[in-house]
């Protein structure tokens, strides 16, 4: 029997649905620090979160306007491109749609750069991007997010490979076509879905 076979089974045994698990992952109740260069320091005083591209009106908000912005919170599976696979982590910030709501996109944007701290940037597709259960998180499990995982403010997309979920999130900038961002010009996959093991290029 493989390692990841018994690793399933042993999560049967624990009452925990294999299925929930992508092919190729393993599941951790840790939660891994993992990025490029190190982690920054913010001046939340100063800090502002902009929105510009293919939209009607450049936006650009204070943290203290995100912090006004209506709460959600969200139970999700992430799974990092490294393998591992936490459960039912929990989030709280501001839903994407809810922020979008905010945002006139014109008709010909089809995907959204995601900007952060460091020049650190990820591409994802609108469809990807405008799901229900996305969000900017500023909490996990239910104390602010740690620096190392985020703070201020963290993309999370549940659905797709954890380097999506981008840290220190700042902004986004709305296009008309697909630009890879920093991991995926490094040869990560441009998707990255977990289920079908999108991890590189050529997956």
């Amino acid at each position: 029997m493989g390692v990841f076979s018994r690793r399933r089974n042993e999560l049967a045994a624990r009452g925990i649905d294999p299925a929930r698990v992508p092919p190729g992952q393993y599941v951790t109740d840790r939660f891994p620090v993992l990025h490029a260069g190190v982690t920054p320091t913010v001046d939340i005083t100063t800090w502002d979160f902009t929105v510009d591209g293919l939209v009607a009106d450049r936006l650009r908000w204070s943290y203290d306007d995100i912090l006004a912005m209506p709460t959600v919170q969200v139970v999700a599976d992430i799974h990092c491109v490294t393998k591992w696979t936490k459960l039912d982590t929990v989030w709280e910030g501001v839903s994407v749609p809810e922020l979008m709501s905010r945002v006139t996109l014109l008709p010909d944007a089809t995907h959204v750069l995601v900007r952060a701290e460091h020049g650190f940037t990820a591409n994802l597709a609108l469809d990807d991007f405008l799901r229900d259960d996305n969000l900017f998180a500023y909490r996990f499990g239910g104390e602010d997010l740690d620096p190392d995982h985020g703070w201020p403010l963290r993309l999370v997309v549940p659905h797709l490979y954890f380097w999506k979920s981008v840290k220190w999130v700042r902004g986004l900038t709305f296009l008309d076509h697909d630009e890879p961002g920093f991991w995926e010009r490094n040869g990560y996959h441009m998707r990255g879905d977990p289920w079908a093991e999108q991890r590189y290029w050529g997956d």
